[in-house]
């Protein structure tokens, strides 16, 4: 939802002369206290000064100073992610509030709750290019579910409270609060809590049950179903009514790239992940399936592949919280628009009552996909050039730390062997940047997981240009004792855009080399880099030191942690769907059948 919001900016009860009289920076923070919020990711700056200087004082709120802003925008998502509350992120005008656009994208692609709060020059200079202006509501606007302008002090406490309830509610997202000024330094009474008032924002969490009824049946009737898992469950936080309808149905489960950790790996109804990078089973029971019952999944086409082709066969039930999802890429046989975790216990209801006592026969189905798990089992090929195997190396990350830590991945190759090789039970334990794809997500997230879930082993699993975009958050982490894992996969290249020049552009490897792992010279050394900022500092460039590095990493938690794994980079991501072409392409996997030799 977006808008020109300062007429949208809810509007205080009526003044009460008892009401104390503070300034609306400190109406800023005061409101923060009262929303629930302890921890926020800033950097200040002269808009925003006003407010710093309360928040000195807020003993209720921890505020991490970031080294860029970045990093705050992704340490608040981390954060709402690791978690499932709204992460929150501070930054000045102009060039400090642009610098959170990446962010603010990134939680808007992936559904992350998010509250973005910016200074703004003074109401009277905007539109004159007052030094370090910009339109930020504007130029936020297609990337936020809503932007407040704020230019009366009086209206902090609503929008505020509006922009946590539109953040968290219905299909969460990012909302922006920019704040002029002058409405930070002018004294008005406050009063909590405020009316809010969104007369355009009604989100439906109630399915309707003739909906829900029609699914269960096409359930009860089908024979080669599949339940087709998004972020949206981990979002709605309906993992435990997920595994109650799979397990009530039989149906296979297939959990996406946002959704790994929905469904435990090790349950054997889990087929693993989907799309381009998807196991075969996986990808080939979506493509052959006579039901796909969709759950918080959006149809991206990093899994359908060529959208024409997909599921020829299928029937689709689509349930999803946001309206504009339902039958934007796939038509739905029935479209169910709801809160997943109420629609998940209906259904599970109404498929019991559907079926009575004659459970749909699927050993057939069952057959053929036991076939392709036991054929195309998940692996890797050696690698040949003495170097070590990436896979190998983020396997034994997941293996010696187990399912109870927070994997936070950035983005490429590694991500993609992260989803892969690291087994995933619980949700809110695999944090990446799924729709925007964003370079330089891992280390602000785990910083932002960590601060949310200080108990818990917090890695960030990072390629050497991913790390080289937000490493100085080391700085942030040492600083404020922020003891993160740090998992460089080096394979001195961009590695993604490398494989996709090894096979479509006959090898040519334009602009990927990045000098940072092979030979004498390291442009930077990741050791002497982490070293500088206070982190203990480890490489590791055979097998027989992996194990003793990631040991090493878990038993150190006074400080950050990281390793710079020399990897090698030939190593490729399998399987892999071209972008483009139908799911029922695997003759890529047949191909390369030595990647699948080798079990994990």
């Amino acid at each position: 939802m977006t808008a020109d919001t300062a007429s949208a900016v809810p509007r205080p009860p009526a003044r009460s002369s008892s009401a104390p009289e503070i300034s609306g920076a400190e109406a800023v923070v005061r409101s923060l206290e009262r929303l629930g919020v302890t921890d926020i990711f800033g950097l200040p700056g002269g808009a925003i000064m006003p407010v710093y200087d309360p928040l000195m004082d807020a003993s209720g709120v921890r505020h991490v100073l970031v080294r860029h802003e970045q990093g705050a925008g992704h340490a608040a998502e981390g954060y709402a992610a690791a978690s499932g509350k709204v992460g929150v992120c501070i930054a000045t005008s102009g060039p400090g509030a642009t610098n959170l656009v990446t962010a603010i994208a990134d939680a808007y692609m992936d559904s992350v709750p998010l509250v973005a709060i910016t200074g703004q020059v003074f109401s009277t200079l905007m539109g004159t290019d007052a030094f370090q202006e910009a339109d930020i509501v504007g130029i936020t606007m297609p990337i936020t579910k809503h932007s407040f302008l704020v230019k009366r002090a009086e209206d902090i406490p609503g929008a505020l409270a509006a922009a946590f309830e539109i953040a968290s509610t219905g299909r969460p997202g990012p909302v922006l609060v920019d704040i002029t000024k002058d409405a930070q330094q002018a004294v008005v009474p406050f009063v909590w809590p405020p009316r809010i008032d969104l007369p355009g924002y009604r989100p439906v969490t109630k399915a309707h049950g003739k909906q829900i009824q029609a699914a269960a049946a096409l359930l009860a009737q089908a024979r080669k179903p599949v339940l087709y898992v998004g972020g949206g469950v981990i979002r709605g936080r309906a993992s435990a009514e997920l595994r109650a309808l799979a397990e009530s149905t039989g149906a296979p489960v297939v959990t996406t790239l946002m959704a790994r950790g929905a469904f435990p790996d090790s349950h054997p109804q889990h087929l693993g992940m989907p799309g381009m990078h998807g196991t075969v089973p996986a990808v080939l029971a979506l493509q052959e399936a006579d039901l796909l019952v969709s759950l918080g999944a959006r149809f991206d086409d990093r899994v359908t592949g060529k959208a024409a082709l997909f599921a020829p066969h299928a029937k689709i039930v689509h349930v999803d919280i946001d309206p504009a999802e339902i039958s934007k890429i796939r038509t739905a046989d029935v479209p169910i628009v709801g809160d997943v975790r109420d629609v998940l216990v209906d259904l599970e209801s109404a498929y019991r009552s559907a079926i009575g006592t004659a459970k749909p026969d699927t050993e057939e189905w069952w057959s053929y996909l036991d076939g392709l798990r036991k054929e195309f089992p998940l692996g890797y090929a050696p690698t040949e050039d003495g170097l070590l195997a990436p896979q190998y190396v983020i396997q034994r990350i997941g293996e010696l730390t187990g399912p109870e830590a927070v994997y936070a991945a950035g983005v490429g190759q590694h991500q993609m062997w992260a989803a892969q090789f690291i087994k995933y039970e619980r949700p809110n334990s695999w944090l990446n940047s799924g729709g925007a794809g964003t370079m330089g997500y891992s280390v602000p997230a785990a910083m932002g997981a960590k601060v949310a879930e200080p108990d818990r082993v917090v890695w960030a699993i990072d390629g050497d240009g991913c790390f080289q975009m937000t490493n100085q958050e080391l700085a942030t982490c040492v600083i404020n004792n922020i003891p993160i894992k740090v998992a460089i996969i080096n394979n001195s290249s961009l590695g993604m855009v490398r494989q996709w020049q090894t096979l479509f552009y006959n090898g040519r490897h334009s602009n990927t080399d990045l000098n940072t792992g092979h030979g004498t010279v390291r442009v930077p050394d990741f050791v002497k880099l982490a070293e500088a900022y206070g982190c203990l500092a480890l490489r590791v460039e055979s097998e027989d030191q992996v194990d003793a590095a990631i040991k090493t990493a878990l038993e150190t938690n006074d400080r950050p942690v990281v390793i710079d794994f020399v990897v090698s980079a030939d190593a490729m991501v399998w399987p892999m769907v071209p972008q483009g072409v139908s799911n029922s392409y695997v003759q890529y996997a047949r191909d390369h059948a030595p990647a699948f030799d080798q079990e994990d």
